[in-house]
């Protein structure tokens, strides 16, 4: 972007203003990815440590700023390929930058955008999107102005979502941007309670293709039944204790149904909510018994060890290491702690409630997670980290492990695993499988 069209802090407003109405800031093909390698300086909280010539920080983010005006501008272009650009260059910016106060005062205009672009855009337009709601969501936090973009959107997502002749991928962002946007700004539980219906009435039908063996399966329509039961399964960790109990009596007997699904995703969605569901049946009832065990474990524990060779090995190796710790919390109401670390910080993932919840905003935050984990407000409440730490920049060039050091540990970390494997590679004791 050449300077002479930046926005100058020492120019007139009227010399300014008429400068940007006589050019044009964004071609149509340069729109979205200048601005993302603009916002990719702002992928890693750390980048900002990096010795070098200092820069005004207030005229990047001015000119930050300027750019994405100019993409939501151009949500509105004519050209469809232009306003999908422009959707995705904001993505970018919103999972790489926290913006709150910036997209505060014009979160209706993008909220305009957006319900415009999922009724009228094609699919890959209604993707992104359905991606920047969320976003925007997540940015906004839980308050009254989330609470607004959910119910400008939830119509029209919901529309899309059981519009049989929308593309599956459309109806599938659909799926996840109800969840997600539902989990974060509705306080009405009616207004919860009607989307999770919704979203009943997509995946249940897996429930019968799966009961039916002469049922036609399609691999495209799994894929919607996948994201409308994990946004599902998302919005029961909010419900009140006595809707729990009412959705455990209507799925807890269905759910092992989907176990025998020919898709491995589908395998491994229902195995998780499975999880969830015992760990929930569990906390609302202490003396919690669930008739089916046996028959159950017995299916948990043949995928936990699957040798089919007509399956691929990445899913098998994907699927055993899942149905593992599914069959732990199902048998020995167990669960694999995880650690998750984020700066100088680090998080501990000690249930699937909480399990279910990382992992959806993991999918949509990308690359940004841990950034948003340090710095997002929401995050941090959700996840109760509490208020984020304020660090001046000593304290992170303080905390940064030189290259070298880094290089170093690298390499022998890498030593060690492999002795490590060589070691076993002869001693293998899962034989279920033939290479």
């Amino acid at each position: 972007m050449p300077k002479s069209r930046r926005r100058g802090g020492g120019n007139p407003r009227g010399a300014s203003g008429a400068q940007h109405r006589n050019t044009q800031p964004f071609s149509d093909e340069d729109a979205s990815i200048e601005t993302m390698s603009h916002c990719s300086g702002f992928s890693d909280p750390a980048s900002f440590t990096e010795d070098g010539p200092e820069v005004d920080e207030e005229a990047t983010q001015e000119d930050f700023e300027y750019k994405l005006k100019g993409l939501i501008d151009l949500t509105l272009d004519k050209s469809a390929k232009t306003r999908q650009s422009a959707l995705e260059g904001l993505k970018n910016a919103l999972i790489s930058k926290i913006l709150y106060e910036f997209i505060l005062e014009r979160r209706m205009t993008l909220t305009d955008s957006i319900e415009r672009c999922i009724k009228k855009g094609k699919s890959d337009e209604q993707c992104a999107a359905a991606g920047l709601a969320c976003l925007l969501c997540v940015q906004l936090g839980s308050g009254i102005e989330s609470e607004e973009v959910f119910k400008t959107l939830a119509p029209v997502l919901k529309k899309i979502l059981g519009d049989g002749a929308a593309s599956i991928q459309a109806r599938q962002a659909c799926a996840t941007c109800l969840g997600v946007c539902c989990f974060i700004a509705t306080d009405d539980i009616t207004e919860l309670y009607s989307t999770m219906e919704c979203l009943e009435n997509i995946f249940i039908k897996s429930y019968q293709k799966e009961r039916n063996s002469n049922g036609i399966s399609s691999s495209q329509n799994t894929v919607l039944h996948i994201s409308a039961l994990l946004a599902w399964t998302l919005l029961l960790t909010i419900c009140p204790m006595n809707e729990v109990k009412k959705k455990l009596e209507m799925h807890l007997h269905k759910c092992p149904l989907l176990l025998s699904c020919d898709d491995v995703n589908m395998r491994i969605a229902a195995g998780e909510t499975l999880a969830l569901l015992f760990e929930l049946a569990r906390e609302t009832d202490g003396d919690f018994f669930y008739e089916d065990m046996e028959p159950l474990t017995q299916k948990l524990r043949a995928l936990a060890t699957d040798g089919n060779k007509h399956r691929a090995k990445v899913d098998k190796r994907k699927q055993r290491s899942v149905f593992r710790d599914v069959l732990r919390a199902v048998e020995e109401h167990d669960f694999p702690t995880e650690t998750v670390k984020f700066g100088p910080e680090r998080m501990y993932i000690d249930c699937w409630v909480k399990k279910q919840t990382y992992d959806t905003f993991k999918e949509i935050l990308g690359s940004g997670m841990q950034y948003h984990l340090q710095s997002n407000e929401l995050l941090r409440n959700v996840f109760e980290l509490g208020p984020p730490l304020m660090l001046d920049e000593a304290s992170l060039k303080t905390m940064k492990i030189p290259r070298f050091e880094r290089h170093l540990y690298n390499s022998a970390a890498f030593k060690a695993r492999t002795k490590a494997r060589s070691k076993c590679r002869d001693k293998r004791t899962d034989v279920g499988e033939v290479f």
